[in-house]
């Protein structure tokens, strides 16, 4: 009877510590994808059908196991979280750092759903810069577990939390190079010119001939 009680009692603590583990890796997943996908939402060998709904499976999912890692360790008899400090960072007379952080870390996750679900009534460039707000997320929530969870200080764990940071670190990285080899460095201050000239509208070429407005009239 004892061990039966042991089992019950402790089954939401290792419900909790686990599905934050799996959601580490998810939100990692999806903080890779987001980051390799261009903006034609493409990645080699993949349709872009496909990417958009590995990203947002994987997203979803992700979310899921965020709120069964939530409710897990609200009602958890061996610590004391309230409610709200789910959303109010900081207000938790439990760890009250760590678990702030990941209160902020699910407040971003919160913002990039809602303003996916609103994104038909909100302006792209509003959007987008929510949506690349949220990616602060990751970070926010690697901290968290690092910090709230003994388990991921030492052992395996340890080493896929770092895995998960290098992983990410990469992708950025590799983003960040693609990105600067798409125009090389003698050619940007020539390629930003011509943007800049397309998007305005060239006077001559406004007119359908290539001569210079105060040549005058072409005969």
């Amino acid at each position: 009877m004892l061990a039966a009680t042991i089992t019950q009692n402790t089954a939401l603590w290792y419900a909790s510590r686990a599905t934050g583990v799996v959601s580490l890796i998810l939100l990692s997943l999806v903080v890779i994808l987001g980051v390799l996908v261009n903006r034609q939402a493409r990645l080699p060998g993949l349709p872009s059908f496909a990417v958009t709904g590995l990203h947002r499976s994987l997203s979803l999912l992700s979310v899921v196991f965020i709120a069964v890692h939530i409710i897990t360790a609200i009602v958890d008899p061996f610590v004391s979280i309230r409610a709200v400090a789910i959303f109010i960072p900081f207000t938790s007379a439990y760890q009250a750092f760590w678990l702030g952080l990941g209160a902020v870390a699910f407040d971003l996750i919160l913002a990039l759903i809602i303003t996916g679900l609103a994104r038909a009534r909100m302006s792209r460039r509003l959007w987008r810069a929510i949506h690349w707000l949220a990616y602060l997320a990751w970070p926010v929530a690697l901290v968290h577990g690092i910090g709230a969870s003994p388990d991921l200080r030492g052992g395996g764990l340890r080493a896929l939390a770092i895995a998960c940071g290098l992983a990410v670190g990469g992708a950025v990285i590799w983003r960040i190079a693609g990105t600067i080899r798409e125009v090389p460095r003698t050619e940007r201050a020539a390629y930003t010119l011509a943007k800049t000239e397309r998007g305005a509208g060239h006077p001559a070429r406004s007119r359908g001939h290539d001569t210079h407005p105060e040549d005058g009239p072409s005969r």
